[in-house]
C-alpha cells in the first residue's frame, strides 16, 4: 500500500472515529467536557461542533420567475436555476421509491444519522473504497447550504459548503439533527426531491421531467424515475442528454437497488431496461428574453424591473437581478399578445429587419398608462444582421438607442397652448407658403427674444386659414406664427404636461439644447412647433393619450402586478394618473384632430369602423422620419419610420431622407418594387392603422367629450395702463390681467425692432382677443417705379381696383384717384404718392408718421388706434395690402390694428 493511500485510509478511519463519538453525542443531547474526547482530530471536530447555531436557517429554494400577458400566456422565464417547486403529492410515488433506493434506503426507519451506514462507509473507505454514509437529511443540509450560498452571492460559503473536511460533515451532522426536529420526514423528502440538481441545467424533479421526457413529476415512469434517481449523485457525467450511454447504465443499477429493497420485482426490473432514451422529447429550457414570443418588448420588461422603480426586489441593479431569477415571481403585465403580434406584423409588413430604417408601434392605454404593445421592425436580439439590443421606443435609460425628431405632431401642443391661453380655434392669419421670422420677437420664459434668421415652408399649400384649417392641413407658416402668438414658454411647458420627454432623458426648458452651441431650453426654440426635440415613441404616445384621457396623465407603466411564491403582492411602481391639462382644453383638441383624421393630413389612416378617432401626421425636415400619432378614447398609439444613422446607406450623410428609398417588408416580396413616399399617413398611417384596428377589435367605440367652448368664450376686462412701459413689462402686466398677447410689425420711421405702442391700451377687451403689440419693421421700402411704352393702360379699364394702386404705383392707378393726371407722377416718383392717397380732404401727419415719415412722433401712433376710423387712413397708401405685406412678414396689420388683432399674424 502506498504512503498516499495510507494516508487516505488513516483519514477516513479518523473521520469515522471522530464521527461515532459526535454521533453519540447529538443523539443523546450531550453537551459533555470535550477534554473527555481522545484524539487531537476529535477534539478539534468537537471545538467546531460547540461553535455550530443549533439550527440550520433553511431560506426559500431558488425558483424561476415567470412574466405573464394578457391572457395568461408566458412572456419570459427568468431562473438562475430551473426549477419549479411541486409538493409531494405531485411526485410520482415510483420517484419518490427510486430516489430513497439509491441515496438512503433506510431513510424512513433510522433518525438524522444512519450509525449502520457510517459504520459501513467507513469499513469500506479503511480498505480503499471511498463511500459516503451521509444520509438524505445530510445531503438536503448540505444543498441548503450550498443554495444559500448562491442566494446571497456569496462564493466563500458556497465553497465551504463543499469542502471535503471532516468540519463540513460535523456541520451537516449538527444541523441534520436540528433539521429532523423541525420537519418531517415527508416534508425532507418533498425538499430534497425539489432541490437536488438533475443534470443540464434541470434543478428539482418537476424541471427535470419536463426537460429529459417532456411530462410532469407527478405522470413519471419507473425507467423515467430511476434515470433522474440516478443522476443525483453526479449530474455532469451521467445526464442522458450529453451522456446517454453513462445514463441508461447508472439507471440500470438504480432498477437493480430497487429490487434489492423490495421496490419493484426482477420482472419489472427487466421491462424497464429494455426502454431507451428517446431525445426527441428533449425540451430545452427557456430563459430570459432570448426565448421571449416577443424578445425587445420582454427585454424592456427586464429593464424595468432591474431599475430603481423596483427597490422592493434589492437595493442595487445585482439584487434585483437574483430576486428575479431565483425569487419565484409572478410579474402580470396587460401586454395583449394579439396586439403585439398584430403591431409587429404591421410593422413587418413596411420596413424589413435590414432595411435602413427603424421602424416602432407603441399602444398605451390612456386611462391607466399600461402599455399594451411595442414592436419594431428589428424584433429579435443578438448581433446578426437584422437583430438588435436596442429597444427603439424608449429613452436610453431603459435600453433605447437615440430619440427621433416627431415633427409636426408637436402642433398639436402649439394648438393645446393656444386654447388654454383663450385663443379660438377660428383665429386665422395669412399663411403663405414660405415666410421670413429672423428678426421678429417670441418670447421665452425669460422674456421677449429676437429670432435669428428663420424661412420655414409649407408643403401643403399657402392661404388664410384659421387654427383648424391649418391643423388640417398641416401649415407651417401658420404654427410658427400662433407660436408667436402663444409664446414658446406656454407652447414647452403644453408639451411637458401631456408628457414628452427628451430621448436623453434631459429637461425640456433647464437643459442645452443639442447642437445649439449653448442655447438652454427649447422655449428658446423659434422652430419648437415643428418638432425638432429628439424624443422616444413611447413618450410621444404617453403625450397623446392625455388628451385621449381629457388632460389626465398617466405615466407609461408595463408592469401591473407582482406576486412572490409566498402569494404576496409586491409593490409596483404607479402610473401616477393626474390632471395636467384643463379637460375643456383637451376637448377642443380632440376636436380638432378628429376633423384631422376625418378630412386632413391623416386621412389615409382613418379607422373604418366609424368610432371617434383622433390624429396627427408629422414628417421632419428633409422626412428623415415619419411619424402618425393618434387615439381613440380607449387606446392610444404612435407609428414612425425614421433612417438609422448608423445604417451604412446613411452613415456620415447629413441629409437622411427616407423618401423614394425602397423597402423590403413582407409586403413588398415576390420583386414588387415598393418606396416610401416620406408622409406621415402615407408610411407610419399605415402601421398605425393596423396596428390600432387589432388592438380595438371586438371593442365598443366610445364617444369624446364635445367641448363646451367655455376657455375661448372670453369676458370684457378692463385693459390695464400699459403707457409707459417696455415691451417686456407691459406684455406681463397684460397677460397678468387676464389676456393674451401677440406681437404685430408695421413699417415706420423708428429702426427696426422698436416698441411702437399696444393696441388697445384703455376701455374694455374681450379675453379671447388679444392684446397686440406693434414693432417697428422700420421704413416703408420706397416702390420701383414702373415704366410702360405707351400711358394706353391708365385709361383702358374703367373699373381699375384699389389693388393694383398698392401692388405697383402703375398708370391704372389714377382710375382709383381725383385727378387722372398725377397718376403717372405718383409712378414715375415717390412725390406726388401722398396726393393719391390724399382722396376726401387727407389728413396729412398720419399718412407719412405711419408709413414713410422719417421722424414719426410717438403719439400719432395712438391716434392710428384711439379711433376706428384711422384703420382705412394708414391703408390709404395701398388699401388693400394685407396680401402682399403678409407675403414678407406679418406686417400688414401695422396699418390696420383692429383686423391683426382678429384675423393675422401676431
Amino acid at each position: 500500500m502506498t504512503s498516499r493511500k495510507t494516508g487516505t485510509n488513516a483519514y477516513h478511519l479518523g473521520w469515522f472515529a471522530a464521527l461515532s463519538v459526535i454521533c453519540g453525542l447529538l443523539v443523546a443531547g450531550l453537551v459533555l467536557p470535550f477534554a473527555w474526547v481522545s484524539g487531537s482530530v476529535i477534539k478539534a471536530s468537537a471545538d467546531s461542533l460547540e461553535s455550530l447555531p443549533a439550527e440550520l436557517e433553511i431560506g426559500p429554494q431558488s425558483e424561476r420567475s415567470k412574466v405573464l400577458m394578457s391572457d395568461g400566456s408566458v412572456l419570459a422565464e427568468f431562473y438562475a436555476e430551473n426549477r419549479v417547486y411541486v409538493p409531494l403529492n405531485k411526485i410520482a410515488k415510483v420517484m419518490q421509491q427510486a430516489q430513497i433506493a439509491i441515496e438512503d434506503h433506510r431513510f424512513y426507519e433510522h433518525g438524522a444519522i444512519d450509525f449502520e451506514g457510517t459504520a459501513r462507509a467507513a469499513v469500506r473507505s479503511a480498505s480503499g473504497t471511498t463511500q459516503g454514509g451521509s444520509t438524505l437529511t445530510q445531503q438536503y443540509v448540505k444543498q441548503v447550504q450550498v443554495e444559500t450560498a448562491k442566494y446571497n452571492n456569496d462564493e466563500e460559503a458556497q465553497a465551504k459548503a463543499t469542502e471535503q473536511t471532516l468540519s463540513r460533515k460535523i456541520r451537516e451532522l449538527r444541523y441534520a439533527v436540528a433539521v429532523e426536529k423541525k420537519l418531517t420526514k415527508d416534508q425532507i423528502l418533498e425538499r430534497y426531491l425539489n432541490i437536488a440538481y438533475y443534470g443540464d441545467g434541470a434543478y428539482g424533479v418537476e424541471a427535470a421531467a419536463k426537460h429529459y421526457f417532456n411530462t410532469t413529476a407527478a405522470k413519471l415512469t419507473l425507467p423515467q424515475a430511476a434515470m433522474l434517481a440516478g443522476l443525483v449523485q453526479n449530474p455532469a457525467a451521467t445526464d442522458p442528454v450529453n451522456n446517454p450511454t453513462a445514463a441508461l447504465n447508472r439507471r440500470n443499477i438504480v432498477l437493480n437497488r430497487m429490487v434489492t429493497v423490495g421496490d419493484i420485482t426482477k420482472e419489472q426490473a427487466d421491462a424497464a431496461k429494455k426502454q431507451g432514451f428517446d431525445k426527441s422529447k428533449v425540451q430545452q429550457p427557456k430563459n430570459d428574453c432570448t426565448d421571449s414570443p416577443f424578445q425587445t418588448m420582454c427585454q424592456y420588461v427586464k429593464n424595468v424591473l432591474l431599475s430603481d422603480q423596483f427597490k422592493t426586489l434589492g437595493k442595487t441593479k445585482e439584487e434585483r437581478l437574483n430576486t428575479l431569477q431565483r425569487g419565484g415571481l409572478t410579474i402580470q403585465t396587460l401586454i395583449d399578445p394579439q396586439a403585439q403580434a398584430a403591431a409587429e406584423k404591421a410593422v413587418a409588413r413596411r420596413i424589413a429587419p435590414t432595411d435602413p430604417f427603424i421602424s416602432t408601434s407603441v399602444l398605451v392605454q390612456p386611462k391607466t398608462g399600461l402599455i399594451v404593445a411595442m414592436a419594431q421592425n428589428r424584433t429579435k436580439l443578438g448581433d446578426k444582421p437584422g437583430q438588435t439590443w436596442y429597444n427603439y421606443s424608449v429613452n436610453r435609460s431603459m435600453g433605447g438607442a437615440e430619440g427621433y425628431q416627431a415633427g409636426s405632431t408637436f402642433k398639436t401642443f402649439t394648438v393645446a397652448a393656444a386654447i388654454a391661453k383663450g385663443i379660438p380655434p377660428t383665429r386665422a392669419y395669412n399663411s403663405p407658403q414660405t415666410m421670413e421670422f429672423g428678426g421678429s420677437t417670441f418670447r421665452s420664459c425669460d422674456g421677449p427674444f429676437p429670432s435669428p434668421p428663420y424661412r420655414p415652408k409649407n408643403s401643403t399649400g399657402a392661404g388664410h386659414f384659421t387654427m383648424e384649417q391649418a391643423t388640417m392641413r398641416s401649415i407651417n407658416t401658420y404654427f410658427v406664427q400662433l407660436q408667436r402668438a402663444v409664446g414658446n414658454c406656454d407652447v414647452v411647458k403644453m408639451a411637458q404636461a401631456a408628457g414628452v420627454e427628451r430621448a436623453d432623458g434631459k429637461d425640456l426648458l433647464k437643459d442645452e439644447v443639442p447642437g445649439s452651441g449653448g442655447v438652454v431650453g427649447f422655449d428658446n426654440v423659434v422652430s419648437f412647433t415643428l418638432g425638432p426635440v429628439e424624443v422616444t415613441p413611447l413618450s410621444m404616445a404617453q403625450a397623446y393619450a392625455t388628451f385621449a384621457n381629457r388632460g389626465v396623465r398617466c405615466d407609461p407603466i408595463i408592469i401591473k402586478s407582482v406576486k412572490t411564491k409566498a402569494g404576496k403582492q409586491a409593490p409596483v411602481p404607479s402610473a401616477n394618473c393626474k390632471r395636467t391639462i384643463d379637460p375643456e382644453v383637451a376637448d377642443q383638441v380632440n376636436k380638432i384632430l378628429k376633423r384631422t383624421i376625418e378630412s386632413g393630413t391623416a386621412r389615409p389612416a382613418y379607422l373604418p369602423d366609424g368610432r371617434d378617432q383622433a390624429a396627427k401626421t408629422g414628417t421632419t425636415d428633409s422626412a428623415e422620419a415619419v411619424w402618425l400619432a393618434g387615439y381613440t378614447p380607449d387606446m392610444a398609439a404612435v407609428a414612425m419610420i425614421a433612417a438609422d444613422k448608423q445604417a451604412a446607406a446613411y452613415k456620415g450623410k447629413e441629409r437622411r431622407s427616407i423618401t423614394g428609398r425602397r423597402i423590403n417588408g413582407t409586403d413588398c416580396t415576390g420583386g414588387y418594387y415598393c418606396t416610401l413616399s416620406g408622409s406621415g399617413s402615407g408610411d407610419a398611417g399605415k402601421i398605425w392603422r393596423a396596428s390600432m384596428q387589432a388592438a380595438l377589435d371586438g371593442t365598443t367605440g366610445t364617444k369624446f367629450n364635445q367641448p363646451s367652448g367655455k376657455v375661448i368664450e372670453g369676458k370684457k376686462l378692463s385693459v390695464p395702463n400699459l403707457n409707459g412701459l417696455g415691451m417686456k413689462e407691459a406684455m406681463a402686466k397684460a397677460e397678468a390681467a387676464g389676456f393674451t398677447t401677440e406681437i404685430a410689425y408695421q413699417h415706420s420711421g423708428y429702426s427696426k425692432g422698436t416698441y411702437l405702442y399696444a393696441w388697445p391700451n384703455k376701455g374694455t377687451h374681450d379675453t379671447n382677443k388679444p392684446i397686440v403689440f406693434y414693432v417697428s419693421q422700420g421704413p416703408r421700402p420706397r416702390p420701383k417705379p414702373t415704366y410702360r411704352p405707351t400711358p394706353k393702360k391708365t385709361t383702358a379699364a374703367p373699373k381699375p381696383t384699389v389693388k393694383k394702386t398698392t401692388a405697383a404705383p402703375k398708370p391704372t392707378a389714377t382710375k382709383t384717384t381725383a385727378a387722372p393726371k398725377p397718376a403717372p407722377k405718383t409712378t414715375a416718383a415717390p412725390k406726388p404718392a401722398p396726393k393719391t392717397t390724399a382722396a376726401p380732404k387727407p389728413a396729412p401727419k398720419p399718412a407719412p408718421k405711419t408709413t414713410a415719415a422719417p421722424k414719426p412722433a410717438p403719439k400719432p401712433a395712438p391716434k392710428t388706434t384711439a379711433a376706428p376710423k384711422p384703420a382705412p387712413k394708414t391703408t390709404a397708401a395701398a388699401p388693400k395690402p394685407a396680401p402682399k405685406t403678409t407675403a414678407a412678414a406679418p406686417r400688414t396689420t401695422a396699418a390696420a390694428p383692429k383686423p391683426a388683432a382678429t384675423t393675422t399674424a401676431g
